[in-house]
């Protein structure tokens, strides 16, 4: 393994500066230690102290690792929102959005924030206003950004993450995935905030107003 090779250089490196057979050098708890009664006058070298004379014992040290890291393993997360409607337009705006997911193990803390907040954006607006129109001849009525409404940031509030760190055991790293979970429970949080506000199930996405506002006409029909 790269593991094994890597500290099979840092003994011939060691051999070298104490001039001494390899054989004779052992790696210990990050060390290289001299084996045997004839060489107790010779100390522990580190990796640093091996590093700096690199260049009297051929060169600098390099190493290289190829891993393919399968055991990804399932992700959960929860998410919370509030939302408020307007009653006479069916516009809906989200003034609190909370994502809470196990990461496994966040290597980058930064960017699974990252994550989280764009998967909940996109899915904000899968819930909200995202849909191809098509017209009777079967064309798509809405082909560009002017016409499909994606959410913009006057449409979000900060979205806040709270990133659990709980190891996933089937993968080297302990991690699991994080970009692809957050998009699946906006959908359905929304959906029941809608509900809960305007006291319609809402059924269909997206929940845009013409389709709240043709809800709550049923509703009082009905």
């Amino acid at each position: 393994s790269a593991a094994r090779n890597a500290i099979k250089v840092l003994r011939e490196r060691a051999a070298q500066m104490w001039d001494i057979p390899v054989d004779d050098v052992a790696w210990e708890k990050g060390h290289a230690v001299a084996k045997g009664e004839k060489h107790g006058n010779l100390g522990k070298l580190s990796l640093k102290e091996i590093a700096a004379s690199s260049g009297k014992t051929g060169g600098p040290i390099a190493g290289h690792s190829e891993l393919v890291a399968d055991g990804a393993g399932v992700s959960f997360a929860t998410h919370i929102c509030d939302i408020e409607v307007d009653p006479e337009t069916g516009s809906t705006r989200v003034l609190r959005y909370t994502v809470v997911q196990d990461a496994g193990k966040a290597v980058h803390p930064t960017y699974v924030e990252g994550q989280y907040q764009g998967g909940a954006a996109q899915g904000i607006g899968w819930a909200l206003n995202e849909e191809y129109i098509y017209g009777k001849d079967g064309r798509l009525q809405n082909p560009g950004f002017l016409d499909y409404r994606i959410p913009v940031c006057s449409d979000l509030p900060m979205i806040d993450t709270q990133i659990l760190e709980i190891p996933n055991p089937n993968h080297p790293y302990g991690v699991r995935g994080v970009g692809e979970t957050s998009i699946v429970p906006p959908l359905a949080a929304i959906a029941n905030a809608v509900s809960n506000a305007v006291g319609v199930r809402m059924t269909h996405i997206p929940m845009s107003p013409p389709r709240i506002l043709a809800a709550l006409e049923a509703e009082r029909e009905g």
